[in-house]
């Protein structure tokens, strides 16, 4: 629990550039710019080489215009980032203030994924006693992956609203 509390501390302390080259407290921002930025730092720009995935991780669909060998600008992976976010984040609406860490989760893992999780299950039994759940999301190819961990102990930490 301290350690937890220690990480609540520690991002209530992040920074982020603005475009002015100022920097801005994280905390500050509207929750969906949080989750904008949280996003961006665990995905980065993808590259050409990591087709089927272009911008901030988003994977292509049959019939979507991005092609192999095609890097997309930071303006157009943001703007993906964002109309992709917002789908995720509609498919939970019902769920009102989780909408957002689930739609974040969704980004992440597919909504698959999160539909049959443990996380949604309690939610919608009423119980928001989810950190254990939630951060339980870190595996890569079945093994504990400790950036996930990090990326999921963040996105709690920022967006979970109590």
């Amino acid at each position: 629990m301290r350690k937890i509390l220690l990480m609540f501390l520690a991002l209530l302390t992040v920074m982020v550039g603005n475009a002015a080259g100022r920097k801005i407290n994280i905390m500050n921002l509207p929750p969906f710019e949080r989750a904008v930025i949280i996003i961006k730092k665990f995905e980065t720009l993808h590259h050409p080489k990591d087709y089927p995935y272009v911008g901030y991780g988003h994977r292509v669909l049959p019939g979507e215009p991005y092609r192999r060998g095609v890097q997309l600008s930071e303006k157009q992976a943001d703007a993906l980032l964002r109309k992709d976010l917002r789908k995720f984040v509609s498919l939970y609406k019902a769920y009102g203030k989780d909408a957002l860490l689930l739609g974040v989760l969704a980004y992440n893992c597919g909504p698959g994924v999160v539909n049959k999780s443990t996380v949604l299950k309690k939610l919608k039994s009423g119980n928001r006693n989810i950190f254990k759940a939630y951060t339980a999301h870190c595996r890569y190819k079945g093994k504990f992956h400790k950036q996930l961990h990090q990326r999921r102990l963040i996105e709690i930490a920022v967006l979970y609203v109590f």
